[in-house]
C-alpha cells in the first residue's frame, strides 16, 4: 500500500507542477500541496429516494468543500474555484474542436443568412455611394462641385484646353537665348517634371481618407497648415486665374483685330476698331459664355478649345517649316552686352519654358467634377484623360517650338511665333489659312477664358455662401460674373503688356506646378526617411525654389534690359 501511495504522489506531483508551472516560482513545495489534497475529506456518497433521484448522504461529517458551497447548486460543488484548493481539476469530456469562425461566417441560425446578406448588400451600397468621404453641403452650390458626374473624356477635354493657351506661342522665343542643345534639353526636363507633379495633384486629391481636397488652396493648407498654406499658395493660383484672364482678353482681342486686317485685305476701306473696342468685342463674348453654371457644364467648351488648341499649333508650324526660310537667318545664341546680362537673359528664357506648362492650378478642380468610391477613386479616370491630354500637348508644344526655331532663328519677334507667320509669309501665304488660323487661336482663348475663370467665380460665390449658409440666386452668381469678367477687361486696358512678362510670371508662379506639389507629397504621405521617394520630392522641391527666385530675378532684369515700356491705357 505505501509502495502504491508513493507512485500515486509522484504522479500528482509531476501532473501539477506540468500545469501550474508557477507554483514553484511562488515557493510552494509538493509535499505542501499533496498533503492539503489528501486532508480533503471526500465526499458522501449519496442514496437513491424513493422517486428515483440521487440526494446527498445525510451524514454527521460534512465536508469543508460543503460547508463553503452554503446553498449553491449541486453542479457547483465539483468546480475547482469552490474547493479549498484552486489546483482541484475535475477531468472534462473532451469536446470535438470547432471550426474557426470569422465575422462573416455564414450563422447556422434561420436569421444569420438573411442578416449576413443585408449587411453585405448595405456594405456595398455604402462603399458605392462613398459613404467613408465627408462631403461638404455647401460644395453642392458652388461651381466647382456643383456637379459630379465627371469622366475620363472630361478630364483629357480640361487638361488639354488649359494646358495650350497662348503661352506656347512663345516657346521658340526662349531657343533664341538657350540654343538647339540646352532648348530641346530644358523643353523636355521641364515637359516630364511637370507630367510627374500633375501625378502627384491626383493622387493627393483623395490622400487623407473621407477627405476630398477640391481646391489646390485647400491642399495646401493641409499640407502647411492653414495660415502658411494660403499665403504661399493664394497668390500665385490668383494670378494663374484673374491673370490668365487679364491676357487672354489681351491676346484674344489683339487677334481679333488681326483676323479683321487679314480678311478685310491692305486695300480694305472700312474704318476698324481700335484695340480698346476688340477687347471690348472679346470681353462681351466672353460674358456670355460665362453664365454657364459650373465647370462641368463647360466641358463641350473645353472640347471645343482642345480641338482649335491642336489645330492652330499644327497649321502655325507646319506652314512655318513649310515655307522658305527668311534671309540672314541664325542659330546662334543671341549675346547680351555683358556676361551677367546673358546669364539673366537665359533665366528669363528658362522662365518662359516654365510658363508654358500651365494648367496645375486646375488640377483638383478637374477631379472634383468626378464621382469617388472605394472601388472607383476618383484618380482612375482623372489620370487616363491627363496622359491623353499630355501626349497630345507633348505632340503640339515640341514641334511647336522646334519647328518654329528652325524657321525663323533669332529673327523671331519677341511677340511670338504668330507674329512671325504674319510678318514673313503675310504674302506667300493664302488669306483664308492665315485667318483661320488667327480665328483660331480666338476660339481658344474664348473657351480657355471660360476654364481658368471659373475658380474665380468660386471664390466669389463661396464667400456669399458661408455668410448666409445658403446658395447663391442665379441674379447673384450673373451679377459676379458679370463684375470679375469687366474688371479683367480694365486691367488688360490699363496694363495691355501683362502677356510680355511671361518670364518673369514663370518664375512666380512655378512653384504651383514644380514645387508645391512634392512638399506637399512629403508633408501629406511621409515617405520613408531616406527612401527614394523621400530624396526625390525634396531634391525637386528645394531645386525648384532656387529656379523660381533665379528665374523671377532674370524676368525683371530682361525687362529693364530690354527697356520694356510701361505704356499704361495704351494697347497698341
Amino acid at each position: 500500500m505505501d509502495a502504491s501511495r508513493d507512485v500515486q504522489e509522484a504522479s500528482f506531483r509531476h501532473q501539477v507542477f506540468t500545469e501550474h508551472p508557477a507554483m514553484e516560482e511562488n515557493g510552494a513545495s509538493g509535499d505542501q500541496v499533496i498533503r492539503e489534497v489528501v486532508s480533503i475529506p471526500q465526499t458522501p456518497k449519496g442514496s437513491a429516494t424513493p422517486n428515483g433521484t440521487w440526494s446527498p448522504h445525510q451524514s454527521n461529517h460534512v465536508s469543508t468543500a460543503q460547508s463553503h458551497a452554503g446553498t449553491r447548486p449541486a453542479s457547483a460543488l465539483a468546480s475547482p474555484s469552490m474547493s479549498r484548493s484552486p489546483l482541484l481539476k475535475t477531468p472534462k469530456t473532451p469536446r470535438t474542436p470547432r471550426t474557426p469562425r470569422t465575422p462573416w461566417t455564414p450563422s447556422l441560425s434561420p436569421i444569420g443568412t438573411p442578416m449576413r446578406r443585408v449587411l453585405t448588400n448595405m456594405k456595398a451600397y455604402l462603399e458605392d455611394m462613398g459613404h467613408i468621404t465627408r462631403l461638404n453641403p455647401q460644395d453642392a452650390w458652388l461651381p466647382i462641385t456643383e456637379s459630379r458626374n465627371g469622366n475620363a473624356y472630361y478630364s483629357a477635354f480640361h487638361n488639354l484646353n488649359a494646358g495650350i493657351g497662348f503661352q506656347a506661342l512663345i516657346l521658340p522665343v526662349s531657343f533664341t537665348f538657350l540654343g538647339w542643345t540646352w532648348g530641346i534639353i530644358s523643353l523636355f526636363v521641364a515637359y516630364i517634371w511637370q507630367l510627374y507633379t500633375l501625378w502627384l495633384l491626383i493622387r493627393l486629391h483623395e490622400s487623407v481618407p473621407g477627405k476630398r481636397y477640391n481646391r489646390y488652396v485647400e491642399l495646401a493648407k493641409a499640407a502647411f497648415g492653414e495660415k502658411r498654406g494660403a499665403w504661399l499658395s493664394t497668390f500665385p493660383t490668383l494670378y494663374l486665374s484673374a491673370g490668365i484672364g487679364t491676357a487672354l482678353i489681351i491676346v484674344g482681342g489683339g487677334a481679333m483685330k488681326l483676323f479683321f486686317q487679314i480678311v478685310c485685305g491692305p486695300t480694305c476701306q472700312s474704318n476698324p476698331l481700335t484695340t480698346i473696342e476688340w477687347y471690348l468685342v472679346f470681353t462681351c463674348l466672353a460674358l456670355v459664355l460665362s453664365q454657364l453654371p459650373n465647370l462641368n457644364s463647360i466641358a463641350w467648351l473645353s472640347l471645343v478649345g482642345a480641338i482649335t488648341a491642336v489645330t492652330y499649333t499644327t497649321l502655325i508650324w507646319g506652314l512655318s517649316v513649310s515655307r522658305p526660310r527668311p534671309m540672314g537667318i541664325s542659330y546662334d545664341p543671341v549675346k547680351s552686352k555683358s556676361d551677367a546680362a546673358t546669364t539673366f537673359a537665359i533665366l528669363n528664357a528658362l522662365g518662359v519654358i516654365t510658363f508654358a506648362f500651365r494648367g496645375h492650378n486646375l488640377v483638383l478642380e478637374i477631379q472634383a467634377t468626378m464621382p469617388s468610391s472605394l472601388k472607383h477613386p476618383s484618380y482612375v479616370p482623372m489620370w487616363r484623360g491627363a496622359k491623353v491630354a499630355y501626349i497630345l500637348i507633348a505632340l503640339c508644344l515640341f514641334p511647336l517650338a522646334i519647328g518654329g526655331y528652325w524657321a525663323y532663328g533669332n529673327l523671331i519677334p519677341q511677340g511670338g511665333i504668330l507674329n512671325a507667320l504674319y510678318g514673313f509669309h503675310n504674302q506667300d501665304i493664302s488669306r483664308g489659312l492665315l485667318g483661320l488660323t488667327v480665328l483660331l487661336v480666338v476660339i481658344n482663348c474664348l473657351s480657355s477664358f471660360q476654364i481658368y475663370s471659373m475658380p474665380m467665380f468660386d471664390i466669389a460665390e463661396a464667400g456669399y455662401i458661408n455668410s448666409t449658409n445658403k446658395p447663391c440666386p442665379q441674379w447673384l452668381r450673373s451679377g459676379f460674373r458679370i463684375l470679375y469678367v469687366f474688371f479683367a477687361f480694365f486691367v488688360g486696358v490699363a496694363l495691355p503688356f501683362v502677356s510680355s512678362l511671361a518670364g518673369l510670371l514663370g518664375g512666380v508662379t512655378l512653384p504651383v506646378t514644380f514645387v508645391y506639389p512634392c512638399f506637399m507629397w512629403l508633408f501629406l504621405k511621409k515617405p520613408e526617411k531616406y527612401s527614394a521617394s523621400w530624396y526625390l520630392n525634396w531634391g525637386l522641391g528645394i531645386f525648384g525654389s532656387i529656379l523660381s527666385i533665379a528665374f523671377s530675378v532674370g524676368g525683371i532684369w530682361s525687362i529693364v534690359d530690354t527697356g520694356l515700356k510701361l505704356k499704361f491705357f495704351k494697347p497698341s
